[in-house]
């Protein structure tokens, strides 16, 4: 008989015991965020249907949204062929429009390199929709 944590043991985790971790949100297929997330944290994900990563600056469980209010619903939860990297469809919540970033902005993929004579630059290609400093406590 298989248990619970029977599917958390076919993930190939790293040396450190973690997944990375895709957000992507569910209306725009925007890519939202890149983070990490433990055997805890992607099981605290699937049990209570948001995002939970593993912060490893703070070295713990991460509830996106406990500080921003900018909480991660998830309606999917997928797998890469290799087993060694997670999908999290997402509803991004507690702005409109969407706030996933720290900065302030919809998504952290917001700098998109493009080349020039100088041998190429980082353009910021969306704007701040939230002071971070009143994001965050």
């Amino acid at each position: 008989m298989k248990t619970t944590a029977d599917w958390l043991n076919v993930i190939r985790w790293d040396d450190k015991g973690l997944v990375p971790v895709i957000a992507q949100e569910q209306s725009t297929k925007d890519v939202l965020m890149f983070a990490w997330m433990n055997r805890e944290a992607l099981e605290k994900t699937a049990q209570l249907g948001r995002a939970v990563y593993f912060s490893r600056s703070r070295k713990k469980l991460w509830f996106k949204g406990e500080e921003s209010g900018h909480l991660q619903r998830v309606h999917e939860i997928r797998l890469d062929c290799d087993n060694d990297v997670i999908l999290l469809t997402v509803t991004q919540t507690g702005h409109d429009p969407s706030i996933a970033c720290h900065t302030g902005r919809h998504s952290c993929f917001y700098q998109q390199w493009q080349n020039s004579p100088e041998g190429g630059k980082w353009l910021v290609t969306q704007a701040v929709l939230q002071d971070p400093k009143t994001i965050y406590k």
